[in-house]
């Protein structure tokens, strides 16, 4: 069997695997994301440029939440003490 090459994962997961890692165990949790921009020049050849922009990821975590939806779990449900 080969070896896989990528592994995604859901919002669910991510939230769920750090709420582990911190050991977590209350609260309704979701993703949170934060994003960079920059602008640059950019095209197929110096003749033919134009205003670009470029949003990198910066960081990915977890915020305390309200609601449990497709960003967000309860932490007492997948983390139980």
């Amino acid at each position: 069997m080969a070896e896989p090459t990528q592994i995604m994962f859901t919002y669910k997961e991510v939230v769920t695997s750090l709420l582990k890692q911190q050991g977590i165990h209350d609260g309704i949790w979701s993703l949170s994301v934060s994003f960079g921009i920059s602008a640059i020049n950019a095209g197929p050849s110096a003749a033919e440029l134009s205003p670009a922009a470029v949003i990198p990821l910066m960081a990915i975590g977890i915020q305390r939440g309200t609601d449990v939806n497709n960003l967000s779990v309860d932490a007492s449900v997948v983390n139980p003490k």
